[in-house]
């Protein structure tokens, strides 16, 4: 495979998964009439997701600065599988849920009331800064993941070392910050 085809493929499985992320965080397509049971365990489940590829993540680092490249390889694979399962898992939730989940919002009514933004005061800020800065990195992170893995894959360990320079504490911030998110809004969820 030419690097040509390999950016071109990067390119298109990026574009896509944001767009499907973009589409179902806009609600454009319909949710199902009744909601499975088993949704409102997801959001736990991509915390574990998460909080797995950190532990995951820090091992590979550790791993690789002590010269084991296949134990690095094997980590950083099951890293990448963890991490599809999150997005599958993630798309999942965002598609079966009716509505989003508002940090602050007691009530459950889906609106953040005058009472409630004053008992939350400025955690909201906090989480807000944590979740955007998270939302942005993990589009981006992406395709740095998956040039990442090609090269690694590839054996073509300089120009893997150049990518995990940028791709490792991207996808290490995500993935704790995904924890966090998920720590802070869980005690507003209205299952």
């Amino acid at each position: 495979m030419t690097d040509k085809f390999i950016f071109r493929f990067v390119a298109a499985v990026s574009i896509f998964v944001f767009a499907v992320v973009v589409i179902l965080n806009r609600k454009i397509l319909p949710t199902p009439d009744v909601t499975p049971s088993f949704t409102h365990l997801l959001p736990l489940l991509n915390a574990i997701l998460n909080g797995t590829c950190s532990v995951l993540l820090v091992i590979s680092l550790y791993l690789i600065t002590h010269g084991n490249v296949v134990w690095h390889k094997r980590v950083n694979i099951l890293a990448f599988c963890l991490s599809s399962l999150f997005l599958v898992s993630y798309i999942l939730f965002h598609y079966l849920m009716k509505t989003e989940t508002v940090y602050g919002d007691l009530d459950g009514d889906g609106r953040l009331s005058a009472v409630e933004q004053s008992a939350v005061g400025n955690l909201r800020t906090i989480y807000l800064t944590i979740l955007i800065s998270h939302i942005i990195l993990a589009a981006g992170v992406l395709p740095l993941i998956l040039l990442s893995f090609y090269r690694g894959l590839q054996m073509q360990v300089e120009k893997h070392k150049k990518l995990v320079r940028w791709t490792f504490p991207i996808w290490l911030y995500v993935t704790v910050t995904g924890v966090i998110v998920y720590i802070l809004i869980s005690p507003y969820y209205h299952f």
